[in-house]
């Protein structure tokens, strides 16, 4: 784990996600986050295996998305992920979609649950599992906060 944020592999816009303005639909922005989640998940031992060996698994319990720029067909965009803060059961963590030419598209700041699918009920990790999110913790504790964390919507009134 490394103290910069993680970074996922490159991710093509799909046909089937542009919506009747030319451009990628809201939807599908939640999609390419989740997808760049799920690699960070991979690495952290909460890969597609995960459920089956233990019965648990992670919800998202939150999440607040910016729409900075919009995304078209032909682009290709990469999803970063930062931990911000954890616990044996929780974790708080910023994403930004980061188009291929460099620009932020988007970010997304969420909070996500370890659940115990035989309830279902919020659940500690496992020991292995939990000392992988404190190693990440302990890289990303560098990391300015990014400035969009903890926003809140409102209407700006002139």
């Amino acid at each position: 784990m490394t103290d910069t944020p993680f970074l996922s592999g490159p991710m093509p816009v799909e046909k089937d996600w542009i919506d009747y303005n030319g451009h990628l639909n809201m939807a599908y922005y939640n999609v390419l986050f989740d997808r760049g989640v799920d690699e960070i998940w991979e690495r952290l031992g909460f890969g597609p295996g995960y459920r089956e060996r233990t019965g648990c698994t992670t919800f998202s319990a939150e999440t607040h998305v910016c729409y900075l720029r919009e995304i078209h067909l032909g682009d290709s965009v990469r999803a970063s992920f930062q931990l911000l803060d954890h616990n044996d059961r929780s974790f708080h963590f910023y994403q930004e979609l980061i188009h291929e030419d460099g620009w932020v598209s988007a970010t997304a700041e969420g909070l996500g649950l370890h659940i115990d699918q035989s309830g279902p009920n919020v659940a500690p990790m496992p020991d292995d599992i939990h000392a992988r999110v404190r190693t990440l913790m302990a890289a990303h504790r560098s990391l300015p906060r990014p400035p969009r964390v903890g926003r809140q919507m409102a209407i700006r009134h002139k």
